[in-house]
């Protein structure tokens, strides 16, 4: 009695355990699925019903341009048309090996045109190529600037020579070809310098003659620098078969952990703390977002200061410099929702595991005497009703010596050894019964497992 008192124990314990294993892959399903981001919740403002106004921020250039006759007869006349107020500048002979034989005409025209004035440029049909400030067009592609140094060219000199070479090959079916720049830098001259130094030590900005720089924002240098005041030096585009003045090294021996940012027409470099950790990285996003904007339009010097020293501020506030980024605390949510999916394969695979261990005999065998006795016992009265004549002596050994294991159990003088080696002979022979009767689940060792599961 005690052992199939601990046998029910057992099988209770097993179906509380099987069914937890059930409810613990639930709730990770549940969990799992909970946890997954829903569609975004965005709101959207009313479309503004003001437009701005062209030219409203100074983008315009005072240039224009004449009638579209006009200009499809000075484009019928010369293979290259500079129109007044045109910037776009290149190195002749690379341009002319590329077009070849080709015959190609170019319109070039000044920056900051209105809409008007852009569509009469549109409508002169014989020219090949168009060049709008410095950004170029061709009959089918338009060719955006790739790279710092094919924007300090277009933006610091007007040169257009990678650009235009690589549209014309393009338009005449050749294979790519990388030209070189011949970009160079020179260092000031000694009066050069000292006009610079002077005017940053008074005032703390230097506008040559030429550069459209009327004020710094003062803003947005507070924000993009907080600890120094920002030196400006205002050039404008330079010549392109000049070298150009690198003022930058000079100035920050004489103005140590300043920062300074020197200005070529729409370029600008920056030099002073923290150069190695954000300068590059900064001119990379600012003119690949804007670059192309900057090439057709002419923004005075002061519109193109203001957007970079924004740019600047976002990324010293995003920690790239000048500010460490705050410790984040380990958040083991990211973790847990990786091993979840692992967590309900496993409770599932243990619930089904669980589950057919009955049917496939998963249980463990009965080890005491009694509990065998009964197990055995009942094994030989389901099979009693399925013997026939092929199996009826084994079965009948099989009772008649589990009727002496039964008397041999109550004398407690006999040894348990004596009464186990008995049980042996009726495992035996209630394993032939079930072998001659092509049952193997009513094999002892099956069925015993079976009965405890």
């Amino acid at each position: 009695m005690a052992d199939r008192a601990r046998s029910d124990n057992a099988k209770a314990r097993r179906g509380w355990r099987r069914w937890g294993v059930l409810v613990l892959a639930a709730v990770a399903l549940v969990v799992f699925v909970g946890a997954q981001p829903g569609p975004p919740d965005a709101s959207y403002a009313r479309r503004s019903s003001t437009k701005p106004v062209e030219g409203s921020a100074g983008e315009l250039s005072d240039y224009g341009v004449p009638s579209v006759d006009e200009m499809t007869a000075l484009v019928d006349e010369q293979p290259v048309v500079r129109l007044p107020g045109s910037i776009a500048v290149w190195d002749e002979e690379k341009v002319r090996d590329a077009i070849g034989d080709a015959g190609y005409r170019i319109l070039v025209v000044p920056p900051g045109l209105d809409a008007a004035e852009r569509d009469r440029v549109h409508e002169v049909e014989n020219a090949d190529i168009t060049v709008y400030g410095t950004q170029v067009i061709g009959e089918i592609y338009e060719v955006v600037g790739e790279g710092l140094e094919t924007w300090r060219d277009q933006f610091a000199r007007g040169d257009v020579t990678g650009l235009l070479t690589f549209l014309i090959r393009k338009q005449r079916g050749l294979p790519e070809e990388t030209v070189d720049s011949d970009f160079a830098w020179r260092d000031p001259t000694e009066s050069e310098l000292a006009e610079v130094v002077d005017d940053l030590r008074d005032t703390g900005v230097h506008v040559a003659e030429g550069a459209t720089l009327s004020r710094v924002p003062e803003d947005a240098a507070r924000d993009a620098f907080p600890d120094r005041d920002l030196l400006v030096v205002a050039l404008p585009m330079q010549p392109r078969d000049e070298p150009l003045v690198q003022y930058g090294p000079a100035l920050t021996e004489a103005f140590p952990d300043t920062p300074i940012v020197v200005m070529y027409g729409s370029w600008i470099e920056y030099y002073g703390p923290h150069r190695d950790e954000f300068a590059e990285v900064a001119a990379t996003s600012f003119y690949a977002q804007f670059g192309q904007l900057l090439s057709r339009t002419d923004y005075p010097q002061d519109n193109v200061l203001n957007v970079y020293l924004n740019r600047v501020s976002d990324l010293r506030f995003s920690g790239v410099f000048g500010r460490p980024r705050p410790p984040e605390p380990f958040d083991p949510m990211p973790t847990a929702l990786l091993a979840l999916p692992l967590v309900f394969l496993l409770c599932v695979a243990a619930f089904v595991t669980m589950s057919l261990r009955p049917i496939f005999g998963g249980g463990v065998r009965p080890r005491s005497s009694s509990a065998r006795l009964a197990g055995l016992t009942a094994l030989s009265i389901e099979v009693s009703g399925l013997s026939g004549r092929d199996t009826d002596p084994a079965l009948v050994r099989a009772i008649t010596t589990l009727r002496e294991v039964g008397k041999a159990a109550e004398n407690t003088k006999l040894s348990d050894s004596y009464i186990q080696s008995l049980l042996d002979d009726v495992e035996r022979d209630l394993a032939s019964v079930a072998a001659a009767l092509g049952r193997p689940d009513y094999a002892p060792d099956v069925y015993l497992r079976s009965r405890i599961a």
